[in-house]
């Protein structure tokens, strides 16, 4: 069983209807014992950083979701989720993350030309980084995958696994050790993105 966890944010509906399209079993809770019990996580999310960061904290699942990552569970932070799991956000203030993975989160209008628009919406081809990540066993580099952002993972190289190119290179994934995170959105990704929820749900616990 796959926990999608509750916690105020995120587009659950298209998320649990990609993993029936894939035939995996999804629970979505925000009940801690419910996601300790699970087999793997998915963090989902949408909107603000500094709202989305709160949320977890006062629901305490911020706790148990770094405590899943300690033991070894595979986790999945899917576009704010991915987001979630660096060290912190200067995405209107500064922000505290969950740390799980070393970087912060800044706004891509400090990269990218100032004619391009903002939010980056649409698809854009990956780029894969050193060794190809077990969540893209089943995918090829320069596929299409669909993005919606204004914010961006920086100074994290050393865990970005694919990034994609709209006026600059901005990190699309990033992976430490059972740790994973998508800037873009999966379940809005086709066939490939299925493809990349199929790779995630294989992962030995």
């Amino acid at each position: 069983m796959i926990a999608i966890v509750d916690y105020g944010v995120g587009n659950l509906f298209s998320l649990k209807s990609s993993f029936a399209a894939i035939g995996e079993a999804v629970v979505v809770t925000g009940d801690a014992q419910e996601i300790k019990n699970a087999e793997k996580i998915i963090l989902p999310g949408v909107g603000a950083f500094g709202d989305a960061a709160k949320k977890l904290r006062e629901t305490g699942l911020d706790k148990v979701v770094k405590e899943e990552a300690e033991n070894g569970k595979p986790i999945l932070g899917i576009c704010l989720g991915m987001q979630l799991l660096l060290e912190k956000s200067f995405e209107y203030g500064e922000h505290e993350g969950l740390g799980l993975i070393g970087g912060e989160i800044r706004p891509i209008s400090e990269i990218i030309p100032k004619d391009l628009k903002i939010p980056h919406i649409g698809w854009n081809s990956l780029r894969f980084k050193g060794e190809k990540s077990k969540i893209f066993k089943y995918i090829n580099d320069g596929d299409f995958v669909y993005f919606v952002h204004s914010f961006y993972g920086a100074k994290c190289d050393e865990s970005v696994s694919a990034t994609a190119k709209y006026g600059a290179e901005l990190t699309a994934s990033v992976e430490n050790g059972n740790v994973y995170g998508c800037q873009f959105h999966p379940e809005k990704s086709g066939e490939v993105g299925l493809k990349i929820l199929k790779a995630f749900c294989e992962m030995e616990v």
